[in-house]
């Protein structure tokens, strides 16, 4: 899904400070959690603000590159694993280990690091329904053709109307 998609998601910090804490309460039952991985770069807030509400200071990153233009989903690229030490955590395979993005989209990074820490937590802010069955925990399901324009992504501008953007 391109950022032209008629169907627009904004959400503002704000708005992206609250989803957060919904999703750390929904964790907080789910434990216990030794650790969090945070994929980059878009788990990296998240992950801080689910870190903080679940007392959680053990905290790596996975770096995968999927959208290089902003736009499209292109081949997936691993830019740095998962440090050993993580890998060390619960059973070795990701038991204990607490995963944070801030969307499943089609599901293709979920899969990488799913198969990196199977055992793992996998939560997201956001899903969309291609991606839902690879997250345990979510706060906000959207269609799969919604752009979410994450507050990291977005100055202050006007907004068309959705009746304006509409086709038809």
């Amino acid at each position: 899904m391109s950022p032209t998609s008629p169907k627009a998601f904004p959400v503002s910090w704000d708005q992206f400070h609250r989803d957060c804490r919904a999703l750390a309460w929904r964790l907080a039952s789910a434990g216990p959690f030794e650790a969090i991985v945070c994929i980059t770069r878009g788990g990296l807030v998240p992950a801080a603000i689910v870190a903080r509400e679940l007392d959680l200071r053990l905290i790596e990153s996975v770096c995968i590159a999927s959208y290089h233009d902003y736009k499209n989903q292109g081949d997936l690229q691993v830019l740095k694993d998962i440090a050993p030490s993580i890998k060390a955590v619960g059973d070795g395979k990701g038991k204990g280990v607490l995963v944070i993005d801030d969307l499943t989209d089609t599901g293709k990074t979920a899969k990488i690091v799913r198969d990196m820490l199977p055992n793992a937590h996998f939560a997201a802010v956001y899903a969309k329904p291609a991606g839902r069955p690879l997250i345990d925990t979510f706060v906000t399901e959207v269609s799969q053709d919604t752009w979410i324009y994450f507050p990291w992504d977005m100055g202050l501008a006007y907004q068309a109307p959705i009746r304006e953007g509409s086709a038809g």
